[in-house]
């Protein structure tokens, strides 16, 4: 019979409780009694200053770094004391620039820790395909190349299927997208939010960028020194009402335009665009423009990604080829992309629309100017309607204390209210 593999897991809690570290020699702690839950399946994001301790607090629930003082707990269980190594195979870990071994294959990479455990070859073949899948590169392309021969993208993936692959319930993440270009970033953040809904782990992300932490965080813990909790709390609550001064340091100008971070594309409307295939006869691509009542169309490539877009003016000096027709699809987004990823999108692209893609590139639909402002407004009235109710809260509470000012006025000393 073929082996089956157990259920995945999901998230577990944890629990770091009065968590503390000191190195030798230094006059201060690096880490000072940090207490904190993270519920199970949830992502939590660490972001503070450059030395704060963020990266180190981070280290010390697997245990790189071990801590001087405190506990940490994982699933109700107490991890402090058993063995470091042991614990680190059950905790996954992606850094920056992904850590993969240059000299093993992409397949050998992500086959590691599951060898390690004793699974076997069967499982480990049929496990590397499926995280390679999840991730959204091709099993047959990619499971013999080696690191070098991967964009930083790809190499992020990797990374990221690598340390999912014995399936542990926790993943801890240290600036993992920190090293790429802004638009490899803003997709590997989309892919990471998308394998969240899929597999529900429970997340602890390190970065030092905030718009980030808004885009991926179901909380954000804001750090300071010695990694000092200044305010944890969903992005939304941060964002409209930061603890204090260090925290609006933090949430820096715009508040307005960063919350647009907190809608994603899939919450607005997605339309339906005609399309064509790369392999389809010219007359049947000028047939269902016609028929389409637009004045473009959506070239797709053989693997059902936009490829161009294509106009009348375009077929019409197309000469039976399509080689130089067209303009190329540029950018696209996914649904888990946010509305700002969206606008940025859009606003560079004169027609005013961008297609929507889900796994490996494949398209799904569009998303068009019109929808996005409509979305912005909504957002803004809902803002404005928050704002008045809160001014009109603040006067209320004013008019009750001064109402009971006067009424203490107006009494004789000494004669109690009534």
């Amino acid at each position: 019979m073929p082996e089956t593999a157990p259920a995945a897991a999901t998230g577990a809690t944890i629990e770091l409780e009065s968590l503390s570290k000191r190195y030798p020699g230094s006059p201060q702690p690096a880490v000072d009694n940090v207490s904190m839950e993270i519920g199970a399946g949830e992502t939590v994001v660490f972001v503070g200053p450059s030395g704060c301790g963020k990266s180190t607090t981070l280290k010390m629930i697997n245990r790189l770094i071990e801590p001087t003082g405190g506990r940490i707990r994982i699933g109700g269980e107490d991890v402090t004391d058993i063995d470091p190594v042991k614990l680190r195979r059950k905790v996954g870990y992606a850094i920056q620039s992904s850590g993969l071994f240059p000299h093993m294959t992409v397949a050998q990479n992500i086959a590691l820790v599951p060898r390690m455990i004793g699974w076997s070859k069967a499982r480990i073949r049929g496990r590397v395909e499926e995280m390679l899948d999840l991730v959204g590169l091709d099993p047959g392309e990619f499971h013999g190349r080696y690191p070098r021969q991967l964009s930083g993208g790809q190499q992020q993936r990797v990374g990221v299927a690598r340390a999912l692959a014995a399936d542990p319930p926790v993943l801890l993440m240290d600036e993992p997208f920190g090293a790429v270009d802004p638009i490899t970033r803003d997709h590997l953040q989309d892919e990471l939010i998308r394998l969240q809904h899929e597999l529900h782990k429970t997340i602890v992300f390190v970065t030092h960028d905030f718009d980030e932490a808004i885009k991926v965080g179901d909380r954000i813990a804001v750090l300071r020194e010695q990694s000092h909790i200044a305010q944890f709390d969903t992005p939304e609550a941060i964002l409209t009402n930061p603890a204090d001064d260090f925290v609006s340091g933090f949430v820096g100008a715009g508040a307005a335009l960063k919350r647009l971070n907190l809608t994603r594309v899939r919450d607005v409307g997605i339309t339906d665009y005609p399309t064509v295939t790369i392999d389809d006869p010219l007359q049947h691509i000028f047939d269902r423009l016609r028929d389409s009542g637009s004045n473009e169309i959506l070239l797709l490539d053989k693997r059902r990604r936009p490829y161009k877009w294509l106009r009348r003016g375009d077929l019409m000096r197309a000469k039976g080829s399509l080689a130089r027709a067209g303009a190329l699809v540029h950018d696209t987004v996914t649904r888990d992309a946010t509305l700002r990823d969206a606008l940025e999108a859009v606003l560079t692209d004169n027609a005013g629309r961008v297609a929507v893609t889900g796994r490996r590139g494949q398209y799904e639909g569009v998303v068009d100017m019109e929808t996005l402002m409509n979305s912005v407004h909504e957002l803004l009235e809902a803002d404005r309607l928050d704002a008045l109710e809160h001014q009109h809260d603040l006067e209320e509470q004013r008019a009750e204390r001064t109402h009971s000012e006067q009424e203490g006025f107006g009494r004789p000393t000494g004669e109690a209210p009534a």
